[in-house]
């Protein structure tokens, strides 16, 4: 049997203010219809003061491991997924490590936006099957809201904070990752973007969007990226169980979901409770089903999104 990347354990962490749509809009020029209608989100949660990327991702981490019956001590690989690190360096995962108590094992960032977790995931499945690792914590965690221009109702209505992390074990047998595809064009540059960094302006910098643009390349990439791995695991979309997508708009799941001719069912939807987390979407909703039961040990998943850059990605794994 092949020798795969199991997942042993999931976890999440969100911050202590959840933050509705009628909160939200006794600051900012909006209404909790106009979001609803045009995203599907009702809440979000903000990180408050001591609240960072790296003390969500630690949390989630410990909750993964102890899902998994795991000890701190047996992970050798720690990547971790961001955008909005605790520093500009040392890599956020060196702290979780530290935190965790690891005194030695390989820890870095990966940094892909919405896509990160994907990108995180197939770069440590690769470092288990060829060896270097035969436990890892993959962890996408953000503190999105640090970045945003609350002043532009347009964007900051859509994101939120929060971790999610899953243990990866090596293991011969059926479950495990199947298959993963990754994709990166950066020629849409200027359609999502931080308008920051310390090489440019020396500055942490706001997000900016053209929304409209991004939602047509989303739905067109996602459902392409969702067949490609599919095709690459041997499988076809009647096979799946669980679609578990980045959560960034509602009508962009929908649409993903009606062109792959999917049941809406069969996708696992908390936008409405989390906003657009980047990075820590997909294990989040992931850790949220898992814990809920629906998803069930043996299920088909396929994880998948899109981010800036853009970039974009997918995985088939055998719950």
């Amino acid at each position: 049997m092949a020798l795969r990347s199991i997942v042993a354990g999931v976890g999440s962490a969100l911050p202590k203010r959840r933050v509705s749509n009628a909160e939200l809009a006794e600051t900012v020029d909006t209404s909790d219809q106009w979001i609803v209608e045009r995203t599907g989100i009702r809440s979000r949660y903000i990180a408050g003061e001591g609240e960072t990327t790296a003390s969500l991702a630690t949390d989630a981490a410990r909750k993964a491991l102890e899902h998994a019956g795991i000890d701190a001590s047996e992970v050798g690989l720690i990547v971790l997924a961001t955008a909005t690190p605790d520093q500009t360096f040392p890599s956020s995962a060196t702290k979780v490590q530290a935190a965790l108590g690891i005194n030695d094992c390989v820890a870095f960032d990966v940094h892909a936006v919405c896509t990160g977790f994907l990108y995180a995931l197939t770069v440590a499945d690769s470092m288990i099957r060829s060896g270097t690792a035969t436990t890892a914590l993959v962890i996408g965690a953000e503190t999105f809201s640090r970045i945003l221009d609350w002043e532009d109702r347009a964007t900051c209505v859509l994101f939120g904070d929060g971790a999610g992390a899953l243990v990866l074990r090596a293991e011969n047998g059926e479950r495990g990752i199947l298959a993963t595809k990754l994709h990166a064009d950066g020629r849409h540059n200027d359609l999502l973007f931080v308008d920051g960094g310390p090489s440019s302006t020396g500055t942490v910098g706001k997000l900016r969007m053209k929304g409209r643009e991004v939602f047509r390349h989303a739905v067109v990439n996602l459902a392409d990226v969702l067949n490609e791995v599919l095709a690459e695991a041997g499988l076809n979309s009647a096979d799946v169980d669980w679609v578990v997508p980045h959560q960034a708009n509602a009508r962009i799941l929908d649409a993903t979901a009606k062109k792959l001719g999917l049941s809406p069912d069969k996708v696992v939807v908390t936008v409405d409770q989390h906003a657009n987390t980047s990075a820590a979407s997909v294990p989040l909703a992931l850790d949220t089903a898992v814990k809920d039961g629906r998803i069930k040990r043996g299920d088909l998943l396929v994880l998948e999104a899109m981010g800036g850059g853009f970039t974009w990605g997918a995985a088939a794994l055998r719950y």
